[in-house]
């Protein structure tokens, strides 16, 4: 079967046969990494060489296990059917909130916050939830892009149809022949990216009847533009 033979239904069957697979995986998971805190609280009451030894390869597989459980967290996310609940909302407060949480980190990693919020916005019929997901995955992929400091710029405009948000950072950039590229699941430029964290605020945003595009130049940073409708029933009516 090709993909574009598969019609919604069999795609919502793999996406619950997905999710059932990564709940399986991850109820082992869980379980071997309580044991293997438990084991390395046993050897750092030891004091031998061998035991010291041993303590560095658990901590070691504690931090794959956890690398693993983090794969397969985004992996669910990502094969989640989304339901929609429109509400009526502040585009600005929404994007406000989400800073608000990523703030202590991206100070910790030297990056400064500059906001550029147009107060006459009207306001918006979208599902604030899900939409804060995908602003917090753009968002974190620009900070991540920052690994030595940085600015992050989040700018918002707008008009009676449509809301515009406009994130940039002056990370790393992406080189020309991978931009086309950076949307694809599993694709990451990260030495330890997933992959699935641009394309989940993809479809979370396409879902919500907008659109995504991205401009970058390599070694001077990235700029992600967010277009989304004022009224998504509007949209798909």
């Amino acid at each position: 079967m090709t993909k574009n033979n598969i019609d919604s239904g069999d795609l919502n069957s793999l996406n619950t046969l997905a999710a059932g697979l990564v709940h399986e995986i991850k109820n082992p998971l869980n379980a071997i990494s309580i044991n293997l805190q438990l084991l390395n609280e046993d050897l750092q009451n030891r004091n031998s060489e061998k035991d010291s030894k041993m303590s560095r390869r658990v901590r070691l597989l504690q931090k794959e296990v956890s690398r693993l459980d983090s794969i397969l967290s985004d992996f669910l996310r990502f094969a989640k059917k989304y339901e929609l609940h429109l509400e009526v909302c502040d585009i600005n407060e929404v994007i406000d909130s989400v800073l608000d949480f990523i703030s202590p980190e991206a100070m910790q990693n030297s990056i400064r916050i500059f906001k550029s919020f147009d107060t006459k916005l009207p306001k918006c019929n979208l599902d604030s939830n899900i939409i804060k997901q995908a602003l917090l995955n753009v968002i974190l992929n620009a900070q991540q892009a920052m690994p030595k400091g940085g600015e992050l710029i989040v700018r918002t405009y707008g008009n009676d149809e449509n809301i515009f948000i406009d994130i940039t950072d002056t990370g790393v950039g992406i080189e020309r022949d991978k931009i086309d590229k950076i949307f694809q699941v599993y694709y990451s430029t990260k030495k330890n990216g997933t992959g699935l964290g641009l394309p989940a605020a993809k479809r979370i945003i396409e879902e919500s009847k907008g659109t995504i595009s991205i401009r970058s130049e390599d070694g001077k940073g990235s700029s992600f533009l967010i277009k989304l409708p004022v009224n998504s029933k509007a949209q798909e009516e």
